[in-house]
């Protein structure tokens, strides 16, 4: 009868001990849309890409279990405050407004932001050129908040939930150009819907501010371990070469973003 006892009390400490480590697993959090070539869904439904690679690259580092979680782009941050998920891990760039709710780690990577529109053969983008023209970006980015800024007094911008929408508009002809990170408009490009209608047509002014310092990993403030973490991780990928090895294995990105050295 002791036995038993002891069995059935070492069992639920186990049990116990099994839901506080479930409980501790990280979620990082990832826009439920596809964002080739850096997250999106293979033909089975699961998630790939360059940035999950690095992601679980990351977790292994840290010896820690993750768990990937979609969240609608537009309620990432309120998900990542409200401590649905742990990390945005979702190319989101590191701006001083974002700075105000949220922190973030180093940098993981950058690209150029870009311009494209129909096959034309007309590269310039200049707000005065683009007057009376439809440009389009996905809502709560960088990119709608530049396309506001430079082009709004002229032109109409559309927003969409999804980056998908907005180059689907655009081989529809509703819009006349797309502003978006030059990696993801470049995937577009290649594909067949995007080689029929559209081509690139320039790369942006900087606007630091807006634009912001590249793209990291969003965390909550008071979570500075897990940035201490997050950031150690990310530097031995970069002096290790494990982050280049990564990027090799997408072409597409290799020599197109810039990489953090360590």
């Amino acid at each position: 009868m002791k036995s038993l006892t002891k069995i059935l009390a070492a069992t639920v400490i186990s049990l116990l001990i099994g839901a506080g480590s479930a409980q501790a697993d990280l979620k990082f959090g990832v826009a439920a849309e596809p964002y080739p070539p850096f997250s999106s869904k293979d033909a089975s439904g699961k998630w790939v890409g360059w940035e999950i690679d690095l992601m679980d690259a990351v977790c292994a580092k840290m010896n820690e279990k993750c768990e990937l979680v979609e969240v609608a782009w537009d309620g990432i941050i309120p998900a990542l405050t409200s401590k649905q998920i742990d990390v945005i891990w979702s190319s989101m760039s590191i701006t001083g407004d974002r700075k105000k709710t949220i922190d973030f780690t180093n940098f993981y990577y950058n690209t150029p932001t870009v311009i494209i529109g129909a096959k034309n053969g007309d590269k310039d983008i200049t707000p005065e050129h683009l007057k009376g023209k439809t440009l389009g970006a996905q809502v709560s980015t960088i990119h709608e908040k530049y396309l506001q800024k430079y082009y709004g007094a002229g032109s109409e911008i559309k927003t969409y939930q999804t980056q998908d929408e907005a180059n689907n508009d655009l081989a529809a002809g509703r819009l006349d150009y797309v502003q978006a990170d030059g990696s993801a408009l470049e995937a577009f490009l290649k594909t067949e819907q995007g080689q029929a209608c559209c081509e690139m047509k320039a790369q942006v002014p900087d606007d630091l501010e807006i634009l912001g310092e590249g793209v990291g990993g969003g965390l909550r403030k008071e979570d500075v371990q897990l940035k201490d973490k997050l950031n150690a991780a990310l530097s031995e990928l970069a002096k290790s070469g494990e982050l280049e090895k990564i990027t090799g294995k997408y072409p597409d990105l290799v020599g197109k973003v810039t990489l953090p050295t360590s």
